[in-house]
């Protein structure tokens, strides 16, 4: 389930970023760094978190 909740986390800071780029950029540190930090990883290891979506939803369709 933690899994679950990164991936969910990294695709949808990456989403909010590229809808509105200036409410993630002006929050690069701090607490709220975390939401910047985790649209960079959805932006650069793109592959590699949608490979981990389809992974993640093949488990919850067909392991549960």
């Amino acid at each position: 389930i933690l899994l679950t909740v990164i991936l969910l986390l990294i695709c949808t800071c990456a989403y909010i970023r590229s809808l509105t780029p200036s409410l993630l950029d002006k929050n690069k540190t701090g607490l709220l760094g975390i939401f910047w930090k985790c649209a960079r990883i959805g932006e650069r290891k793109s592959p590699y978190v949608a490979v981990c979506c389809v992974v993640m939803a093949f488990s919850i369709l067909f392991m549960q």
